[in-house]
């Protein structure tokens, strides 16, 4: 088949149809669970999740939680409200932020942020961790960048040492590891299980939490690109509000979106260069459909390769010795 640029395209009724089988053999009848809990964010996964769980299960077998804290967009709650309204789905909200601030979760990131701002003060900065957007143009190496955002909107960036970089990502952890263990709390007292919401690209380059957004009983979508997502969002009727929303990390202040924290390109652009480099399409063949050059391509091939690469410990399951002999 010739590579182009709609290569992703899938039929999405009979790919709805294959997942709401597999929830509903995996829930009730292997892990004998009565239904389902979900984070709800108010983005296109949990979205396209929680109506593939409906649609496999019944409602009444899928309960959705809201999980804000501090420094949660307030769009989420408000997104994940409409959502759960239309498919008939309880939604309760726990707040995280005790909780995090007994974890010394903002402490420890803010005493890391001030290595490299020592003015920043949280109650008037805004953060957020960006790589750099020209992938295209040259490859380089992922080195994160801290941006503080004052309330006047002033912008100050500056590259993260790997020791901060390592500090601030370890304490904001605690947010998506606190998350599971709250849904695991309401899971366990159902006798229900835990839905995770990880699409492939999530899932392959180590964008998620190991034991947080990344330790759940099942991934009905983890097979899916971003892209084809989307396209199932559409058929299953995912609010309009929720498929225009641009896909964001909300897991800092300021508020990013994933291409800006962490992918470096638009997902309609990667995903199909990614399933290039995965059927071994030269990168001549890839360039022509999306009026690339060779090298732009090759840049994307290189860089997918080292986060597929250099996370792959996110996803292994834990070192173990066999039996003694």
């Amino acid at each position: 088949m010739k590579f182009h640029r709609n290569i992703l395209d899938i039929d999405v009724a009979q790919e709805s149809e294959r997942i709401e089988k597999a929830i509903r053999e995996t829930v009730l009848r292997r892990f004998k669970r009565r239904g389902v809990v979900i984070g709800v964010s108010g983005g296109i996964d949990s979205s396209v999740v929680l109506a593939l769980a409906v649609r496999a299960l019944g409602a009444n077998r899928v309960t959705a939680f809201t999980l804000p804290e501090k420094e949660s967009s307030g769009d989420s709650e408000q997104l994940a409200i409409e959502l759960t309204q239309q498919y008939g789905v309880e939604l309760f909200k726990e707040d995280l932020t005790d909780m995090l601030t007994a974890a010394k979760c903002y402490v420890n990131r803010d005493a890391a942020v001030r290595h490299l701002f020592p003015d920043y003060d949280p109650d008037e900065h805004g953060i957020k961790i960006t790589l750099p957007g020209d992938l295209l143009e040259k490859s380089s190496l992922n080195v994160f960048s801290l941006v503080i955002i004052d309330k006047s909107g002033n912008e100050r960036s500056r590259l993260m040492p790997p020791k901060t970089f390592l500090e601030i990502v370890a304490a904001s952890n605690f947010k998506q590891r606190s998350r599971m263990m709250t849904l695991y709390y309401h899971a366990e007292k159902r006798n229900y299980a835990v839905i995770g919401t990880a699409n492939k690209d999530e899932h392959m380059q180590g964008f998620f939490v190991k034991y947080g957004d990344g330790g759940v009983d099942l991934q009905p979508i983890q097979h899916l690109f971003k892209t084809q997502v989307f396209q199932l969002a559409a058929h299953v009727s995912v609010p309009q509000s929720i498929i225009d929303r641009i896909p964001t990390t909300d897991t800092y202040s300021a508020g990013s979106s994933q291409e800006e924290f962490f992918y470096r390109l638009p997902f309609d652009l990667m995903d199909p260069i990614w399933y290039g480099l995965e059927n071994d399409i030269p990168a001549e063949d890839v360039a022509e459909a999306f009026d690339l050059t060779p090298q732009q391509v090759e840049n994307v091939y290189r860089e997918l390769r080292q986060k597929i690469r250099t996370t792959a410990y996110l996803r292994a399951v834990p070192a173990a010795l066999s039996s003694p002999a």
